[in-house]
């Protein structure tokens, strides 16, 4: 990865904020890629695996929200890793019409490989961002994930 890093000036569009994130966002999943190459998981994957470590047994539509995803889109990702054998889903005991989703052993014991090739991808997107910068970015990074379309 590059460390190629960019002013107001280099932007793409006449900086529109739309046309230069989505570009950034194609970049930055590039790398998230090739990171997850060896783990055999793809993005969403590792999403949803992150937020199972966070909390384990969450129904699908909280996994959903909690990846940014669309919760009537999300079974087949959820059908990839539970045949991966990292996921099980399991009956909600207080509502019989809802299911949970829970890791697997395999999963559990995978779990240090997982988040170290999360920790392993945050490194290299911080280091090129200036720490001077970092906290704003992450304030605009925080925006973007709450906004909201009338």
């Amino acid at each position: 990865m590059t460390t190629n890093k960019t002013n107001n000036a280099e932007l793409r569009f006449n900086g529109s904020i739309w046309c230069n994130l989505d570009i950034a966002l194609r970049n930055v999943d590039q790398v998230f890629r090739q990171s997850l190459r060896t783990t055999g998981l793809t993005v969403i994957e590792w999403y949803i695996l992150r937020a199972l470590y966070k909390q384990d047994g969450q129904h699908a539509s909280e996994l959903a929200t909690a990846v940014g995803r669309a919760a009537t889109s999300f079974t087949p990702n959820l059908d990839k890793l539970q045949k991966k054998d990292l996921i099980e889903r399991r009956p909600d005991r207080s509502d019989r019409r809802a299911v949970r989703i829970y890791l697997t052993d395999l999963a559990k014991k995978r779990k240090s490989e997982f988040l170290d090739s999360a920790e392993d991808i945050d490194e290299k997107l911080n280091d090129l961002i200036p720490a001077s910068e970092l906290e704003t970015f992450k304030t605009v990074l925080g925006i973007l994930q709450n906004i909201a379309i009338d």
